[in-house]
Order: structure tokens, then C-alpha cells, then sequence
């Protein structure tokens, strides 16, 4: 996979120094601190930074005599400057100075993320090899394919779809295809097209004018520019509106778009990954999804295996997903060879996730380091979510468990009769497709 690149944030403000390494860890970034120049460096000389972001005014040595220091000892070094009281001045000798990028408090995180991206690409190292990492692994002959073609595909830029079930593991293929591509250096920006409106989502992808609608105080960048130079994942591309497949599909097709409330024509320097649980065939075939954007999306098709169909990595994921909530919890976790061999007998409905859902569980839950099958069977049994068919009710459920069982039964039903279309399903129980979407994740249906 990819080198993670390492930040490095001076600030003298913990608070700013607190926000700003969440946010750059949440974007896959690893993070140094320093409270002033001093430290910041003796942090540069002891350790590898691809990129420094400070504050100008900080007690000691400040940003400027900061920024001075890194041009003698590390001139390729990027520099963005971040300050609350900076003006125009100040820009112009910072970036005279050899500052990459100035900025101001307060900033917003895609804003951020998108500089820091922008100054890293412009020193970019050779793409590396692709190579599975703790969670995207598998012996199965299913997982090899698909390893094999995510080398394949990275080494291009076409466009990919992935397909599977819900769980598999759909946003670590397209990690993986982005970090071994030639845009590895370039941002990674994600959409989870079924969690916004279509209102909504038409802004996000393509960003809006100052005064396009309501609210629209200011100019803002879609995440297609967000994305320049890297890879835009849409997750759950079966969900979006026909308009808005209209003009993603002029995206996929010219490479160019509009902001919302703009006339200004703007390029798309972008590689798309989409990703699905959904027939489209079908909803193509039933006119819900247009025939040339499943085309364009389709260009290289990759299929996620359900974890069923690989049982000869349960053992590994299990291990891997043990050690990561141990560590979280501050614990040495184990799994014994019973319990391993337990999980193995599971079909798995919810694949992967379902997994990653139970060993969190069975750590949290239990006192031991050592977990065995007796655990397991525990979790197994202790009653979940998801509600049982229609039928099977006890004489101590209350009201309103009856009630969540009816609703659950009423809307696999109803995706049932729809073909597992959510869209037509919702209209059939009179809900809007949010709603039927909350109550999907409520009662952990498929």
C-alpha cells in the first residue's frame, strides 16, 4: 500500500493542535506535534515529515523564523502557513519566503485537506506496488481475482466498478486501487451517495456559487475539485437521482461540469471508482438507472466476495480485528483455536462488517485476554438488532417489540416485492427513502 505521508502541526493553541491532527488522521495522514519552532526543528531532523503546517505568531521562535530555518535545512520541505491575524502582507512575504500555501483561521476541514493535498503533489515519489494489509486479505481463490485485478486496474485510469454485497469490504478495494495507482499521491475523497438528498448531493459533487441557494454565503468547492489529481469514490452509486445522472454522466464523458449557480466551465482531472450493492442490470432493464452511465461506470468491473465464500480468511480477519479492539482497549486479546473454528461454522449475512461488529462485542464484553468458543457462542446468542420472522414471537415481548418485528417484517416484504429496489420500496410503505434507509440501519436488515 501507499507510505502514509506524516504531518507535522506547530502550534503553540493545543485546542488548534488537537482539531487539526483529528482531521488530518481521519484523512489517512499520520501526525507530529510541536509547540513552537524549536521543537518543530528538532522533530524535522529526527524524523521523516512530508509536509509542515504552522502558526505564524507563537512564542520563541515564531512561523516566519520557522518557515527561514526549514528553507536553509530542508528547502524541498512544504510549508503551509495557518494564522487568525495575517493579512495580505503577510501572505505575500510568506509565500516570497518559500511557503507552499497561507491560510486562515478559521478553516474548514475539506479546505485543509485540499491544500495539504495540493503542496504533496507537487512532490510526488513513484507510486508503489500493491500489496493487502491486515483487512483486505484473503487466501480464497474469490480474493485473488480480486487482488489481481486491483493491480491491474491501479496501474491505469479507468474507471472501476465495484460490486457486492453490503459488508464486503466495497471502500478497501477502491482505497487500495487509488494507493497503488499513479494518483496515490493525490487525494482520496469519498461520497456515500445514498446518505445525503439529491439536492444535497448535486452541491457536494459539484460545489455552488456564492448566492446559488439559500445559505450560499460563499463560494464552495465540490468534491469532484476536491479530488483533482486523485480519486473520487462514490459508494452506493444505484441511489443517485436521475438528474444528477445526467450530469455525472457528462462528467464521465467530457471530463467537465458546473457549480451549482455558476456558468464557468471546469475541468475534471479526476479518476472515478464507484461502488454498489445493486443490480443495476436490473434497474437499467426497469428504467431506473440510465443505460450509457452504467456503461461508462462499468469500464472495469471488480466483484466483492461475500466473506461465505471465503472462510479460509475468517481466521485472519478475526486475529486482526481482536488485536485492533484490544489495543483500543488498552488489552492483549486472543482468540483460541475453538473460537476461531466456531466463527468459521457462521454464514455471515452481514459478511465482513458482521465479523468486525462481533469480535467488538465479544472485547468489550468480556474480562478475559483469552477468548474461547464459550464467548463466542455467548454473542452469538445474546439478542441482537435484528428481529425475528413473523411467527416466532414470545409471550414476554412487549408492545413494542412486536411493533419493531411488524415494521422489519413490513419492509423486507416490501424489498422483496420491489426486487430489493429501495426507491420503489419506500414509495410501496408511504416513507420517504431516508426514513426507509434509517430503519434498514436500525433493525440491521440487507
Amino acid at each position: 500500500m501507499a507510505k502514509q505521508r506524516t504531518i507535522l502541526v506547530v502550534d503553540d493553541d493545543t485546542a488548534i493542535v488537537t482539531v487539526l491532527g483529528l482531521l488530518l488522521k481521519q484523512a489517512g495522514y499520520a501526525v507530529e506535534t510541536a509547540e513552537d519552532g524549536t521543537e518543530a526543528l528538532s522533530l524535522v531532523a529526527r524524523r521523516s515529515i512530508d509536509a509542515v503546517i504552522t502558526d505564524l505568531r507563537m512564542p520563541g521562535m515564531d512561523g516566519m523564523r520557522l518557515l527561514d530555518a526549514l528553507q536553509e535545512r530542508a528547502p524541498d520541505l512544504p510549508v503551509v502557513m495557518l494564522t487568525a491575524h495575517g493579512g495580505v502582507a503577510d501572505a505575500v512575504d510568506a509565500m516570497k519566503r518559500g511557503a507552499a500555501e497561507f491560510m486562515l483561521k478559521p478553516f474548514e476541514r475539506d479546505e485543509i485537506i485540499f491544500v495539504l493535498d495540493k503542496v504533496l503533489r507537487s512532490q510526488p515519489d513513484a507510486p508503489p506496488a500493491f500489496a493487502p494489509d491486515d483487512e483486505f486479505v484473503g487466501e480464497a481463490e474469490a480474493m485473488q481475482e480480486v487482488f489481481d485485478l486491483v493491480r491491474r486496474a491501479g496501474q491505469s485510469t479507468a474507471t472501476v466498478l465495484v460490486r457486492g454485497e453490503t459488508g464486503t469490504g466495497k471502500e478497501l478495494i477502491a482505497r487500495a486501487i487509488h494507493n497503488s495507482g499513479a494518483r496515490a499521491h493525490g487525494p482520496l475523497v469519498k461520497v456515500h451517495c445514498a446518505a445525503l438528498p439529491e439536492t444535497l448531493l448535486e452541491s457536494e459533487l459539484f460545489g455552488y456559487e456564492k448566492g446559488a441557494f439559500t445559505g450560499a454565503v460563499t463560494r464552495k468547492p465540490g468534491r469532484i475539485e476536491l479530488a483533482e489529481g486523485g480519486t473520487l469514490f462514490l459508494d452506493e452509486i444505484g441511489d443517485i437521482s436521475p438528474a444528477t445522472q445526467v450530469k455525472l454522466l457528462r462528467v464521465l464523458q467530457d471530463r467537465e461540469f458546473e457549480r451549482v449557480g455558476g456558468t464557468a466551465t471546469l475541468s475534471a482531472n479526476v479518476r472515478f471508482i464507484a461502488a454498489t450493492h445493486r443490480d443495476l442490470e436490473t434497474m437499467v432493464d426497469e428504467g431506473e438507472f440510465r443505460e450509457d452511465l452504467f456503461y461508462r461506470l462499468n469500464v472495469i468491473p471488480i466483484w466483492s466476495p461475500p466473506l461465505r465464500d471465503r472462510r479460509e480468511d475468517i481466521a485472519r480477519l478475526a486475529r486482526h480485528f481482536a488485536e485492533t479492539f484490544g489495543a483500543a482497549n488498552d488489552r492483549q486479546i486472543e482468540l483460541t483455536k475453538e473460537a476461531i473454528e466456531r466463527l468459521r461454522l457462521e454464514p455471515w449475512p452481514g459478511n465482513v462488517r458482521e465479523l468486525q461488529n462481533l469480535i467488538e462485542r465479544l472485547v468489550v464484553l468480556s474480562d478475559a485476554e483469552q477468548l474461547g468458543v464459550a464467548d463466542v457462542e455467548r454473542e452469538l446468542a445474546r439478542v441482537s438488532k435484528r428481529p425475528r420472522k413473523a411467527g416466532k414471537a414470545d409471550e414476554t415481548d412487549t408492545l413494542e417489540e412486536h411493533r419493531r418485528r411488524a415494521e422489519a417484517d413490513a419492509i423486507v416484504e416490501a424489498l422483496d416485492k420491489c426486487r430489493g429496489n429501495r426507491s420503489q420500496a419506500a414509495r410501496l410503505l408511504g416513507v420517504s427513502r431516508r426514513t426507509l434507509y434509517n430503519k434498514l440501519e436500525e433493525y440491521d436488515v440487507e
